[in-house]
């Protein structure tokens, strides 16, 4: 049996969904306090400070696979709530949350697999959301954009080296933004009122920080982004091909084609 672990956002859906229609059902684990994105409630829900307790319970209702979908902000932890399954994992889980968000999911993940669990990507269950390279849209990226992007891709690695953000926004080789903790969505809404001196149009790029784990977290866009995007004022957005889900993809070309905007799924 296959159990995601389902964040916020449209993403656990759209793996549910497709499981449904292509295999079985999925168990569905939540971590409390984040409230999963899925048609159904979860079927059991868990604390990191009873992780150990966990892996017991899902071995227990059969799970051999698990697989992570979707947004869930580090939690804070709280050492009297350590169960006995948990303590002797309990300082590298707290050590890894102390370290940046890739760094984090990275033992948590490996503390998963350690525990017997094979750990399945989204690519692997849902295909479809990682697009072939190249601009389904009628607006096509120019020359200029081409330069903006390797500007952008050249940003998001420099960051990926202080295990932060994975989005930036680009014009005339001016970075206008960077993604934070807030998300892209936020960081496109501080562009709608941009001072006078600061260049006009951009890129939004959109990629894998070098080194990021992908087993789980990987970096989405969807129709919400380009509606963003064209808000802010940007001609398009760009989006490593492999390395970036796109959520209801046939619904943010036609977006972005009612928009003016381009979607460019960038090969690295």
């Amino acid at each position: 049996m296959l159990a995601l672990v389902a964040g916020q956002g449209r993403l656990p859906a759209l793996v549910y969904e497709r499981l449904c229609a292509t295999s079985e059902a999925p168990l569905v684990a939540e971590l409390e306090g984040f409230k999963a994105g899925t048609p159904v409630s979860a079927d059991v829900t868990f604390r990191l400070e009873t992780l150990g307790s966990f892996f017991a319970d899902l071995k227990a209702r059969g799970v051999s696979r698990v697989a992570f979908a979707g947004r869930v902000r580090r939690p804070l932890l709280d050492e009297g709530l350590v169960d006995k399954a948990t303590k002797p994992m309990f300082e590298r889980l707290a050590s890894a949350l102390r370290d940046g968000d890739d760094g984090a999911l990275r033992v948590i993940l490996d503390l998963f697999s350690d525990a017997g669990f094979q750990l399945m990507t989204v690519p692997e269950l849902a295909p479809e959301l990682l697009p072939a390279p190249g601009s389904a849209t009628r607006a096509t990226p120019a020359r200029c954009d081409e330069q903006e992007a390797q500007r952008g891709m050249a940003v998001i690695a420099a960051m990926g080296a202080a295990d932060v953000g994975q989005a930036c926004v680009i014009s005339r080789g001016v970075v206008l933004a960077v993604e934070i903790a807030a998300g892209t969505d936020w960081m496109l809404d501080t562009l709608r009122n941009r001072p006078a001196d600061l260049p006009e149009g951009g890129v939004l790029v959109k990629a894998l920080k070098p080194g990021q784990d992908r087993r789980a977290d990987l970096p989405t866009i969807g129709p919400g982004t380009i509606r963003a995007a064209a808000a802010a004022g940007l001609r398009g957005v760009v989006v490593e091909a492999g390395g970036v889900l796109v959520i209801d993809e046939a619904e943010a070309v036609a977006e972005a084609d009612r928009l003016g905007l381009f979607l460019w799924i960038r090969s690295p």
